[in-house]
């Protein structure tokens, strides 16, 4: 079973079209890990299993059906601490916006759930983004699943490592000097940075920000 848990996102959802894997299964199997490898690395510091069981129940009802979400119908995964997810805090990483409950999703966030992807967890990152590494005061250090003694990388470090350890199907994360590229690296997964401005980056900014001023931008992890 921990071969099901690296396939990629594309495999994983032809198993849940086909009716050969359930996507509450399939959730549970991520879910098991996680229960077993986060506590050393810290890699998901928000958690969404109640709700997102409940999506998993609801896209295999919708398999049965016939129906289909999307590309990613069932598939689950985590996103960077840094995206808006409705309900859950947005830090970046700063103390001082501990208690920032989103009130609806980031555009991308808005994009993968219209895919089908269910989303279940969020994924650790250092203070403003802003270093190789991924620690802050709220959440902790991350660790790098092949060393614990050593850094995952950052921005997107928790991504990498959900990647790594086989406890998330898919991510994304966002770059400016390499916060993409740097931990895939560290970590032995793939990162993107695509064209600056094909991916939506409404909801990873400050409030009233559409689109950075600079080169950042949002890319998967797979």
């Amino acid at each position: 079973m921990s071969d099901l848990a690296f396939l990629s996102a594309t495999e994983l959802a032809d198993l849940i079209r086909t009716r050969e894997l359930s996507s509450e299964d399939l959730l549970r199997h991520y879910l098991d890990r996680v229960d077993r490898y986060n506590p050393e690395i810290n890699a998901i510091v928000v958690d969404l299993r109640e709700q997102a069981l409940v999506l998993a129940r609801d896209a295999d009802a919708a398999t049965a059906r016939g129906e289909t979400w999307g590309p990613l119908h069932g598939v689950p995964m985590t996103v960077k601490e840094s995206y808006k997810v409705a309900g859950t805090p947005t830090t970046h990483g700063k103390v001082e916006w501990k208690n920032e409950i989103a009130t609806e999703d980031a555009e991308s966030i808005k994009k993968l759930k219209q895919a089908g992807a269910i989303i279940f967890g969020k994924t650790n990152v250092p203070l403003a983004l802003a270093d190789f590494q991924s620690y802050n005061a709220i959440y902790g250090t991350t660790n790098n699943p092949w060393d614990l003694t050593r850094s995952p990388g950052g921005s997107s470090g928790g991504s990498a490592v959900a990647l790594a350890t086989g406890m998330s199907a898919l991510e994304i994360g966002s770059d400016i000097g390499a916060s993409i590229r740097n931990p895939a690296h560290y970590c032995g997964v793939y990162g993107h940075k695509p064209t600056y401005g094909i991916v939506p980056y409404r909801g990873h900014l400050l409030p009233g920000i559409v689109q950075p001023g600079d080169i950042s931008v949002a890319g998967p992890l797979a």
